[in-house]
Protein backbone atom coordinates (compact mmCIF):
# COMPACT_ATOMS: atom_id res chain seq x y z
CA UNK A 1 0.00 0.00 0.00
CA UNK A 2 1.34 3.54 -0.99
CA UNK A 3 2.71 5.75 1.64
CA UNK A 4 0.14 8.64 3.79
CA UNK A 5 1.65 11.54 1.29
CA UNK A 6 0.75 9.42 -1.58
CA UNK A 7 -2.60 8.40 -0.42
CA UNK A 8 -3.33 12.42 0.52
CA UNK A 9 -2.03 13.51 -2.83
CA UNK A 10 -4.15 10.76 -5.15
CA UNK A 11 -7.30 11.60 -2.92
CA UNK A 12 -7.25 14.89 -3.35
CA UNK A 13 -6.53 15.42 -7.25
CA UNK A 14 -9.05 11.86 -7.31
CA UNK A 15 -6.75 9.27 -8.53
CA UNK A 16 -8.29 7.43 -6.03
CA UNK A 17 -11.14 7.58 -3.56
CA UNK A 18 -11.28 6.49 0.18
CA UNK A 19 -13.64 4.28 -0.59
CA UNK A 20 -11.37 2.26 -3.00
CA UNK A 21 -8.77 2.58 -0.51
CA UNK A 22 -10.18 0.92 2.29
CA UNK A 23 -11.59 -1.54 0.67
CA UNK A 24 -8.29 -2.92 -1.10
CA UNK A 25 -7.07 -2.74 2.99
CA UNK A 26 -10.15 -4.78 4.16
CA UNK A 27 -9.88 -7.43 0.93
CA UNK A 28 -5.87 -7.62 1.96
CA UNK A 29 -6.50 -8.27 5.41
CA UNK A 30 -9.56 -11.02 4.42
CA UNK A 31 -6.93 -12.60 2.40
CA UNK A 32 -3.70 -12.46 4.58
CA UNK A 33 -4.85 -12.28 7.90
CA UNK A 34 -5.54 -16.21 7.96
CA UNK A 35 -2.18 -16.84 7.39
CA UNK A 36 -0.29 -13.95 9.49
CA UNK A 37 -2.79 -13.32 12.37
CA UNK A 38 -1.83 -9.92 12.39
CA UNK A 39 -5.57 -8.91 13.46
CA UNK A 40 -7.65 -9.93 16.21
CA UNK A 41 -10.72 -7.77 15.48
CA UNK A 42 -11.95 -5.88 11.55
CA UNK A 43 -14.08 -2.93 11.62
CA UNK A 44 -15.84 -3.39 8.32
CA UNK A 45 -18.79 -1.90 8.67
CA UNK A 46 -17.85 1.10 10.37
CA UNK A 47 -14.46 1.27 7.85
CA UNK A 48 -16.72 1.18 4.95
CA UNK A 49 -19.42 4.22 6.03
CA UNK A 50 -16.33 6.28 7.39
CA UNK A 51 -14.64 6.14 4.12
CA UNK A 52 -17.88 7.31 2.51
CA UNK A 53 -17.68 9.85 4.30
CA UNK A 54 -14.05 11.30 3.49
CA UNK A 55 -15.13 10.78 -0.15
CA UNK A 56 -17.62 13.23 0.36
CA UNK A 57 -15.26 15.43 2.20
CA UNK A 58 -12.80 15.35 -0.63
CA UNK A 59 -15.02 16.12 -3.11
CA UNK A 60 -16.78 19.09 -0.81
CA UNK A 61 -13.54 20.39 0.33
CA UNK A 62 -12.98 20.65 4.06
CA UNK A 63 -10.00 18.04 3.55
CA UNK A 64 -7.40 20.41 4.46
CA UNK A 65 -7.52 20.30 8.35
CA UNK A 66 -7.70 16.35 8.40
CA UNK A 67 -4.07 15.36 7.62
CA UNK A 68 -5.37 11.75 7.96
CA UNK A 69 -8.50 11.90 6.31
CA UNK A 70 -9.29 8.62 4.89
CA UNK A 71 -6.38 6.76 5.43
CA UNK A 72 -6.64 3.10 6.69
CA UNK A 73 -5.10 2.71 9.99
CA UNK A 74 -4.32 -0.06 12.53
CA UNK A 75 -4.27 -0.02 16.43
CA UNK A 76 -2.09 -2.35 18.48
CA UNK A 77 -5.18 -4.64 20.90
CA UNK A 78 -4.16 -2.42 24.11
CA UNK A 79 -5.29 0.54 23.36
CA UNK A 80 -8.78 1.26 23.79
CA UNK A 81 -11.05 2.35 21.42
CA UNK A 82 -14.97 3.27 22.02
CA UNK A 83 -17.31 0.66 22.00
CA UNK A 84 -15.20 -2.30 20.71
CA UNK A 85 -13.43 -5.25 22.31
CA UNK A 86 -9.95 -4.62 23.82
CA UNK A 87 -7.99 -8.01 24.84
CA UNK A 88 -4.53 -6.84 25.38
CA UNK A 89 -4.34 -10.57 23.88
CA UNK A 90 -5.11 -11.79 27.38
CA UNK A 91 -7.86 -14.22 28.20
CA UNK A 92 -8.67 -12.38 30.99
CA UNK A 93 -10.08 -9.24 29.01
CA UNK A 94 -11.40 -11.53 26.41
CA UNK A 95 -14.85 -9.80 26.56
CA UNK A 96 -13.94 -6.65 27.47
CA UNK A 97 -16.11 -3.75 25.80
CA UNK A 98 -14.08 -0.08 26.20
CA UNK A 99 -16.43 2.72 27.31
CA UNK A 100 -14.10 5.47 25.95
CA UNK A 101 -11.23 6.63 23.65
CA UNK A 102 -7.87 6.33 24.20
CA UNK A 103 -6.16 9.70 23.33
CA UNK A 104 -4.51 8.96 20.89
CA UNK A 105 -7.15 7.23 19.59
CA UNK A 106 -9.41 10.52 19.94
CA UNK A 107 -6.46 12.48 18.16
CA UNK A 108 -6.58 10.35 14.85
CA UNK A 109 -10.12 10.33 14.62
CA UNK A 110 -10.20 13.74 14.81
CA UNK A 111 -7.71 13.72 11.81
CA UNK A 112 -9.60 11.72 9.65
CA UNK A 113 -8.04 8.20 10.22
CA UNK A 114 -10.36 5.52 9.89
CA UNK A 115 -9.52 2.41 11.93
CA UNK A 116 -9.77 -0.69 9.81
CA UNK A 117 -8.58 -3.45 12.95
CA UNK A 118 -6.96 -4.08 16.48
CA UNK A 119 -3.72 -5.98 16.04
CA UNK A 120 -2.40 -8.89 18.01
CA UNK A 121 0.50 -8.77 20.49
CA UNK A 122 2.17 -10.73 23.29
CA UNK A 123 -0.39 -10.85 26.17
CA UNK A 124 -0.40 -7.53 28.32
CA UNK A 125 2.43 -6.90 25.48
CA UNK A 126 5.09 -8.97 27.41
CA UNK A 127 6.91 -10.76 24.87
CA UNK A 128 9.13 -10.06 22.13
CA UNK A 129 7.88 -12.31 19.08
CA UNK A 130 3.92 -12.21 19.72
CA UNK A 131 4.28 -15.55 20.48
CA UNK A 132 2.93 -14.94 23.97
CA UNK A 133 -1.05 -14.03 22.82
CA UNK A 134 -3.89 -15.66 24.51
CA UNK A 135 -4.77 -16.15 20.52
CA UNK A 136 -2.61 -16.94 18.52
CA UNK A 137 0.95 -16.49 17.15
CA UNK A 138 1.41 -13.67 14.79
CA UNK A 139 3.73 -14.69 11.23
CA UNK A 140 6.43 -12.13 9.98
CA UNK A 141 5.22 -11.86 6.50
CA UNK A 142 8.66 -11.41 5.29
CA UNK A 143 9.39 -15.60 6.07
CA UNK A 144 6.39 -17.62 8.01
CA UNK A 145 8.69 -19.25 9.41
CA UNK A 146 9.71 -16.62 11.38
CA UNK A 147 8.87 -14.34 14.16
CA UNK A 148 7.55 -10.44 13.20
CA UNK A 149 9.07 -9.49 16.74
CA UNK A 150 6.99 -8.36 19.80
CA UNK A 151 4.73 -7.59 21.29
CA UNK A 152 3.78 -4.70 18.85
CA UNK A 153 4.13 -8.01 16.35
CA UNK A 154 0.64 -7.49 14.94
CA UNK A 155 1.08 -4.00 14.25
CA UNK A 156 4.13 -4.54 12.44
CA UNK A 157 2.99 -7.62 10.41
CA UNK A 158 -0.29 -4.90 9.29
CA UNK A 159 1.82 -2.36 7.66
CA UNK A 160 4.70 -5.05 6.65
CA UNK A 161 1.94 -7.42 4.85
CA UNK A 162 0.32 -4.24 2.90
CA UNK A 163 -3.01 -3.91 4.36
CA UNK A 164 -2.38 -0.25 5.91
CA UNK A 165 0.05 2.47 5.19
CA UNK A 166 1.00 2.97 9.44
CA UNK A 167 0.16 1.64 12.80
CA UNK A 168 0.11 2.01 16.51
CA UNK A 169 1.91 0.14 18.59
CA UNK A 170 3.36 0.73 22.29
CA UNK A 171 6.73 0.60 23.93
CA UNK A 172 8.12 -0.71 26.99
CA UNK A 173 11.32 -2.23 26.48
CA UNK A 174 11.22 -2.61 22.91
CA UNK A 175 8.10 -3.11 21.63
CA UNK A 176 7.52 -1.11 18.38
CA UNK A 177 11.12 -1.09 17.45
CA UNK A 178 12.36 -4.41 17.14
CA UNK A 179 9.17 -5.76 15.31
CA UNK A 180 9.96 -2.45 12.59
CA UNK A 181 14.00 -4.32 12.74
CA UNK A 182 12.37 -7.99 11.86
CA UNK A 183 9.67 -6.70 9.34
CA UNK A 184 12.06 -3.91 7.26
CA UNK A 185 9.78 -0.95 8.83
CA UNK A 186 10.22 2.26 10.46
CA UNK A 187 9.34 2.79 13.96
CA UNK A 188 9.54 5.46 17.12
CA UNK A 189 9.46 5.12 20.52
CA UNK A 190 8.81 8.91 21.78
CA UNK A 191 10.27 10.66 24.72
CA UNK A 192 8.50 9.51 28.02
CA UNK A 193 5.83 12.18 27.88
CA UNK A 194 5.20 13.16 24.66
CA UNK A 195 2.40 11.04 23.80
CA UNK A 196 0.00 10.15 26.74
CA UNK A 197 -0.66 6.86 27.61
CA UNK A 198 -4.63 8.16 28.81
CA UNK A 199 -6.34 4.08 27.79
CA UNK A 200 -3.14 2.42 27.18
CA UNK A 201 -3.60 -0.85 28.99
CA UNK A 202 -0.49 -0.40 31.75
CA UNK A 203 2.27 -2.80 31.67
CA UNK A 204 5.38 -0.74 33.18
CA UNK A 205 3.78 2.75 33.38
CA UNK A 206 7.48 4.34 33.54
CA UNK A 207 8.15 3.04 30.39
CA UNK A 208 4.96 2.21 28.41
CA UNK A 209 4.76 5.29 24.86
CA UNK A 210 2.67 4.33 22.15
CA UNK A 211 3.79 5.36 18.95
CA UNK A 212 3.89 4.68 14.79
CA UNK A 213 5.08 1.63 12.36
CA UNK A 214 5.30 3.52 9.00
CA UNK A 215 7.25 2.22 5.66
CA UNK A 216 9.01 5.87 5.87
CA UNK A 217 10.25 7.81 8.51
CA UNK A 218 8.28 11.00 6.62
CA UNK A 219 4.70 8.80 7.98
CA UNK A 220 6.16 7.59 11.38
CA UNK A 221 6.75 11.79 11.68
CA UNK A 222 3.34 12.82 10.69
CA UNK A 223 1.52 10.23 13.11
CA UNK A 224 3.54 11.31 16.07
CA UNK A 225 2.98 14.87 15.46
CA UNK A 226 -1.06 14.11 15.51
CA UNK A 227 -1.03 11.94 18.61
CA UNK A 228 1.44 13.50 20.53
CA UNK A 229 1.00 16.59 23.27
CA UNK A 230 -0.20 17.49 26.43
CA UNK A 231 -3.51 16.27 27.16
CA UNK A 232 -4.95 16.67 30.77
CA UNK A 233 -5.57 12.83 31.50
CA UNK A 234 -1.98 12.57 32.10
CA UNK A 235 0.23 14.61 34.12
CA UNK A 236 3.47 13.18 32.60
CA UNK A 237 3.03 14.57 28.98
CA UNK A 238 4.46 17.92 28.29
CA UNK A 239 4.21 20.11 25.26
CA UNK A 240 6.73 20.29 22.39
CA UNK A 241 8.76 22.91 22.90
CA UNK A 242 9.31 21.92 27.00
CA UNK A 243 12.87 20.82 26.18
CA UNK A 244 15.92 22.69 24.78
CA UNK A 245 15.88 21.91 20.58
CA UNK A 246 19.16 20.03 19.46
CA UNK A 247 21.12 22.32 16.95
CA UNK A 248 20.05 22.32 13.21
CA UNK A 249 23.15 21.01 11.19
CA UNK A 250 24.44 19.83 7.75
CA UNK A 251 26.91 17.53 9.64
CA UNK A 252 26.04 15.51 13.15
CA UNK A 253 28.47 13.76 15.12
CA UNK A 254 27.47 10.20 16.28
CA UNK A 255 28.23 8.62 19.07
CA UNK A 256 29.08 4.74 18.99
CA UNK A 257 29.00 2.33 22.11
CA UNK A 258 31.68 0.07 20.62
CA UNK A 259 31.22 -1.58 23.93
CA UNK A 260 28.05 -2.84 23.52
CA UNK A 261 28.53 -4.49 20.15
CA UNK A 262 30.30 -7.29 21.99
CA UNK A 263 26.95 -8.25 23.29
CA UNK A 264 26.22 -11.49 21.91
CA UNK A 265 25.44 -9.35 17.87
CA UNK A 266 25.63 -11.67 14.89
CA UNK A 267 28.82 -11.35 12.69
CA UNK A 268 26.69 -10.42 9.67
CA UNK A 269 24.24 -7.62 11.78
CA UNK A 270 27.89 -6.08 13.23
CA UNK A 271 28.61 -6.25 9.71
CA UNK A 272 25.63 -4.32 7.88
CA UNK A 273 26.07 -1.84 11.15
CA UNK A 274 29.80 -0.80 10.42
CA UNK A 275 28.77 -0.87 6.38
CA UNK A 276 26.32 2.13 7.57
CA UNK A 277 28.43 3.94 9.76
CA UNK A 278 30.30 4.22 6.88
CA UNK A 279 27.55 5.67 4.94
CA UNK A 280 27.18 8.12 7.27
CA UNK A 281 30.90 9.07 7.14
CA UNK A 282 30.76 9.04 3.66
CA UNK A 283 28.18 11.85 3.98
CA UNK A 284 30.09 14.11 5.81
CA UNK A 285 29.26 13.07 9.47
CA UNK A 286 31.86 12.66 12.27
CA UNK A 287 31.88 9.25 14.56
CA UNK A 288 32.95 9.46 18.22
CA UNK A 289 33.29 6.58 20.36
CA UNK A 290 31.20 7.04 23.15
CA UNK A 291 30.80 5.01 26.46
CA UNK A 292 27.94 4.70 28.35
CA UNK A 293 29.32 1.91 30.85
CA UNK A 294 25.70 1.20 32.41
CA UNK A 295 23.74 0.54 29.01
CA UNK A 296 25.57 -2.98 29.61
CA UNK A 297 23.51 -3.82 33.17
CA UNK A 298 20.34 -2.29 31.49
CA UNK A 299 18.91 -5.42 30.37
CA UNK A 300 19.20 -6.23 34.42
CA UNK A 301 17.58 -3.20 35.62
CA UNK A 302 14.72 -3.46 32.98
CA UNK A 303 13.77 -7.07 34.09
CA UNK A 304 13.74 -5.48 37.45
CA UNK A 305 11.87 -2.26 37.34
CA UNK A 306 9.69 -3.37 34.92
CA UNK A 307 8.15 -6.94 36.21
CA UNK A 308 7.76 -4.49 39.92
CA UNK A 309 5.43 -2.62 37.75
CA UNK A 310 3.56 -4.88 35.79
CA UNK A 311 2.42 -7.22 39.48
CA UNK A 312 1.57 -3.73 40.69
CA UNK A 313 -0.66 -2.62 37.42
CA UNK A 314 -2.11 -6.13 36.91
CA UNK A 315 -3.11 -6.69 40.48
CA UNK A 316 -6.49 -4.62 39.74
CA UNK A 317 -7.31 -7.79 37.51
CA UNK A 318 -8.46 -10.04 40.57
CA UNK A 319 -11.89 -11.74 38.85
CA UNK A 320 -14.37 -9.04 40.61
CA UNK A 321 -14.27 -5.93 38.78
CA UNK A 322 -14.08 -6.79 35.28
CA UNK A 323 -12.51 -9.48 33.32
CA UNK A 324 -12.63 -12.66 33.57
CA UNK A 325 -14.25 -14.28 37.27
CA UNK A 326 -13.94 -17.89 37.74
CA UNK A 327 -17.59 -18.05 40.12
CA UNK A 328 -17.12 -21.89 40.70
CA UNK A 329 -15.28 -21.16 44.10
CA UNK A 330 -15.65 -21.72 47.53
CA UNK A 331 -14.67 -18.18 48.92
CA UNK A 332 -13.29 -14.78 47.92
CA UNK A 333 -9.72 -15.95 47.60
CA UNK A 334 -10.57 -18.94 45.86
CA UNK A 335 -12.30 -16.35 43.48
CA UNK A 336 -8.49 -14.25 43.04
CA UNK A 337 -6.75 -17.51 42.51
CA UNK A 338 -9.01 -18.88 39.83
CA UNK A 339 -9.33 -16.31 37.96
CA UNK A 340 -5.70 -15.22 37.51
CA UNK A 341 -4.43 -18.84 37.31
CA UNK A 342 -6.85 -19.57 34.28
CA UNK A 343 -6.89 -15.66 33.06
CA UNK A 344 -2.98 -15.50 32.58
CA UNK A 345 -0.62 -16.73 30.53
CA UNK A 346 2.82 -18.33 31.44
CA UNK A 347 5.20 -15.53 30.85
CA UNK A 348 2.45 -13.36 32.79
CA UNK A 349 2.81 -15.12 35.65
CA UNK A 350 6.15 -14.99 35.17
CA UNK A 351 6.86 -11.38 35.57
CA UNK A 352 3.83 -10.88 38.25
CA UNK A 353 5.98 -13.62 40.20
CA UNK A 354 9.14 -12.08 39.88
CA UNK A 355 7.76 -8.17 40.61
CA UNK A 356 6.46 -9.62 43.33
CA UNK A 357 9.19 -10.87 44.83
CA UNK A 358 11.71 -7.95 44.15
CA UNK A 359 9.28 -5.40 45.72
CA UNK A 360 8.55 -7.84 48.98
CA UNK A 361 9.98 -6.89 52.64
CA UNK A 362 13.48 -7.80 52.39
CA UNK A 363 13.93 -7.46 49.23
CA UNK A 364 13.05 -4.42 47.70
CA UNK A 365 16.58 -2.36 48.64
CA UNK A 366 18.02 -5.44 47.56
CA UNK A 367 17.15 -5.29 43.78
CA UNK A 368 13.97 -2.71 43.19
CA UNK A 369 15.89 0.23 44.43
CA UNK A 370 19.39 -0.89 43.01
CA UNK A 371 17.66 -1.29 39.63
CA UNK A 372 16.23 2.29 39.88
CA UNK A 373 19.84 3.64 41.34
CA UNK A 374 21.00 2.19 38.13
CA UNK A 375 18.37 4.07 35.93
CA UNK A 376 18.98 7.41 37.23
CA UNK A 377 22.83 6.84 36.73
CA UNK A 378 22.11 5.55 33.14
CA UNK A 379 20.16 8.92 32.59
CA UNK A 380 22.81 10.48 33.76
CA UNK A 381 25.78 8.55 31.71
CA UNK A 382 23.53 9.51 28.51
CA UNK A 383 22.92 12.80 29.41
CA UNK A 384 26.60 13.62 29.56
CA UNK A 385 27.39 11.89 26.10
CA UNK A 386 24.64 13.72 24.56
CA UNK A 387 26.73 17.21 25.41
CA UNK A 388 29.59 15.62 23.49
CA UNK A 389 27.43 14.40 20.21
CA UNK A 390 24.33 14.72 18.54
CA UNK A 391 22.85 11.60 18.40
CA UNK A 392 23.77 7.70 19.52
CA UNK A 393 23.43 4.90 16.86
CA UNK A 394 23.34 1.11 17.78
CA UNK A 395 21.93 -1.89 15.86
CA UNK A 396 18.17 -2.19 16.87
CA UNK A 397 18.67 -5.77 17.67
CA UNK A 398 21.46 -8.43 17.91
CA UNK A 399 19.96 -10.59 15.23
CA UNK A 400 17.29 -10.64 12.87
CA UNK A 401 13.74 -11.88 13.09
CA UNK A 402 14.32 -15.52 14.60
CA UNK A 403 12.41 -18.81 13.80
CA UNK A 404 9.33 -19.41 15.64
CA UNK A 405 9.44 -21.37 18.50
CA UNK A 406 13.40 -20.62 18.68
CA UNK A 407 13.64 -18.87 21.76
CA UNK A 408 11.62 -20.65 24.12
CA UNK A 409 14.00 -20.21 26.84
CA UNK A 410 13.17 -16.92 28.71
CA UNK A 411 16.44 -15.08 29.14
CA UNK A 412 17.48 -15.94 25.55
CA UNK A 413 14.00 -14.23 24.70
CA UNK A 414 15.21 -11.21 26.86
CA UNK A 415 18.80 -10.52 25.27
CA UNK A 416 17.02 -9.28 22.18
CA UNK A 417 16.42 -6.15 24.29
CA UNK A 418 19.90 -5.26 24.76
CA UNK A 419 19.57 -2.34 22.65
CA UNK A 420 16.51 -1.42 23.21
CA UNK A 421 15.58 -1.30 26.70
CA UNK A 422 17.82 1.68 27.09
CA UNK A 423 15.79 4.32 25.78
CA UNK A 424 12.53 3.42 28.12
CA UNK A 425 14.33 3.40 31.06
CA UNK A 426 16.45 6.80 30.44
CA UNK A 427 12.68 7.98 29.06
CA UNK A 428 14.67 9.65 25.66
CA UNK A 429 13.57 9.05 22.35
CA UNK A 430 14.93 6.19 19.86
CA UNK A 431 14.11 5.55 15.77
CA UNK A 432 14.51 3.03 14.09
CA UNK A 433 14.37 2.49 10.38
CA UNK A 434 16.40 -0.55 7.87
CA UNK A 435 20.16 -0.66 7.24
CA UNK A 436 19.65 -3.39 5.13
CA UNK A 437 19.38 -7.63 4.59
CA UNK A 438 21.37 -10.15 5.98
CA UNK A 439 21.35 -13.74 4.35
CA UNK A 440 19.80 -16.40 7.31
CA UNK A 441 19.40 -19.78 6.07
CA UNK A 442 19.37 -18.44 2.01
CA UNK A 443 16.68 -16.21 3.17
CA UNK A 444 17.25 -12.31 3.15
CA UNK A 445 15.95 -10.66 6.06
CA UNK A 446 15.89 -6.77 7.25
CA UNK A 447 17.72 -5.40 10.36
CA UNK A 448 17.47 -2.00 11.80
CA UNK A 449 20.17 0.57 12.67
CA UNK A 450 18.64 2.79 16.02
CA UNK A 451 19.72 6.57 16.78
CA UNK A 452 18.85 7.94 20.61
CA UNK A 453 18.14 11.40 20.69
CA UNK A 454 17.88 14.57 23.38
CA UNK A 455 14.74 14.15 25.71
CA UNK A 456 12.02 16.15 23.81
CA UNK A 457 13.36 16.72 20.66
CA UNK A 458 11.00 13.84 18.98
CA UNK A 459 10.84 15.70 15.68
CA UNK A 460 14.55 16.83 15.93
CA UNK A 461 15.29 13.09 16.04
CA UNK A 462 12.31 12.25 12.76
CA UNK A 463 13.64 15.06 10.82
CA UNK A 464 17.31 13.92 10.98
CA UNK A 465 16.49 10.22 10.51
CA UNK A 466 14.38 11.38 7.61
CA UNK A 467 17.43 12.71 5.72
CA UNK A 468 19.25 10.12 6.45
CA UNK A 469 16.75 7.14 5.58
CA UNK A 470 16.29 9.09 2.17
CA UNK A 471 19.98 8.74 1.19
CA UNK A 472 20.18 5.37 2.94
CA UNK A 473 17.54 3.72 0.54
CA UNK A 474 19.25 5.21 -2.21
CA UNK A 475 22.23 3.53 -1.24
CA UNK A 476 20.63 0.28 -0.88
CA UNK A 477 19.41 0.55 -4.07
Amino acid sequence: MKTVSHLREDFIEGKTTPTKVVAESLSLIRNKNKDINAFLFEYEEEAVNLAKQADDIYKKGGYEKLPLLGVPIAIKNNILIKGKIVTAASRMLKNYQSVYDATIVKRLKEAGAIIVGATNLDEFAMGSSTENSAFGTTKNPLDKSRVPGGSSGGSAAAVAMGSVPVAIGTDTGGSIRQPASFCGLVGFKPTYGAVSRYGLIAMGSSLDQAGPLANTVADAGLLHKIISGKDSNDATTFEEGTYPKTERKSKYTFGVPEHLLKSGVDESVSKLFYKHLEFLKDNGHELKEVKIPLFEQGLSAYYIVMPAEVSSNLARYDGIRYGLSVEDSDDLLSVYKKSRSQGFGTEVKRRVLLGTYVLSSGYYDAYYGKAQIVRNQMRSQLSKVLQEVDFVVTPTTPTSAFKLGEKADPLSMYKQDIFTVPANLTGAPALTFPMGEVSTEAKDMPVGVQYLGRWGNDFDLLSLGEDIYDKSMIALE
